[in-house]
């Protein structure tokens, strides 16, 4: 996930590539796109990419569908890093949801930093967390018609409509229905600022999980953000690969 992150961040600053792989697949992703799109992003920085990710062809597909698949991950770490900033936030400063955390009555945690909260899950709490998530990972994948990588819509989320889900369910695309009239410039402009703000919350995020391990390494949260003696890297109290020799 971390790599995908990384990725997909500069992704979005790529240069044009010496040699192009000739794309039999139609697709709107390409190096030309990223330099209108990193200009529209940063107008100072404009185009990046130190790594020439945008010139690689992953899983020998083309550059452009790789391109399709580096933005969709940026777009996609950035939602979940402004969940994350703005949940840290809230449990740092004892928000947490009004009903137990388990079936047996136990409460939520109180008094902890967000990630020793986190520790104090369960483990079968956790791994229902994570089962949910690769469901709505699958459902994006199979359920978008045109493919990401394949020319389709960067960041889009299908419908649970009835065809799917019986009675249907929340659109997490657009859950109050109000970008159904808006202008397709309007939207383009929208995906423009929550990329950016996608980009600044995974910098936030991460600057809280360095001060928390590494104390004094982001000078302006040194006292603020309290130091975790746990594992970022290991999210199950117990890990459920086998254990190497």
């Amino acid at each position: 996930a971390i790599a995908a992150l990384l990725a997909g961040s500069a992704a979005a600053f790529a240069p044009t590539p010496a040699s192009r792989v000739a794309s039999t697949t139609a697709v709107s992703e390409t190096v030309s796109d990223l330099e209108e799109l990193a200009g529209k992003l940063n107008p100072i920085v404009k185009f990046y990419d130190p790594l020439n990710l945008s010139g690689q062809n992953f899983w020998g597909k083309s550059e452009e569908e790789t391109i399709g698949f580096l933005r969709e991950a940026e777009v996609k770490h950035g939602r979940i890093a402004m969940f994350a900033f703005v949940g840290y936030l809230a449990h740092a400063n004892g928000v947490t949801f009004p009903w137990a955390m388990t079936l047996d009555g136990t409460p939520f945690p109180q008094g902890l930093s967000p990630p020793d909260a986190w520790d104090a899950i369960p483990d079968a709490g956790k791994l229902q967390i994570f089962a949910f998530v690769g469901f709505l990972e699958f459902y994006r994948e199979v359920a978008s018609g045109t493919h990401y990588m394949k020319g389709g819509k960067v960041g889009y989320y299908p419908p649970f409509d009835a065809s799917f889900i019986p009675g249907g369910a929340l659109n997490l695309y657009d859950p109050f229905g109000w970008h159904k009239n808006r202008s397709e410039a309007d939207k383009a402009a929208g995906l423009v600022k929550e990329i950016n703000n996608g980009r600044l919350a995974m910098l936030g995020i991460f600057g809280f999980a360095c001060e928390a391990k590494i104390e004094g390494s982001v000078p302006a949260l040194k006292g603020v953000i309290p130091a975790y003696s746990g594992e970022f890297m290991a999210p199950l109290a117990k890990s459920i690969l086998p254990a190497l020799p």
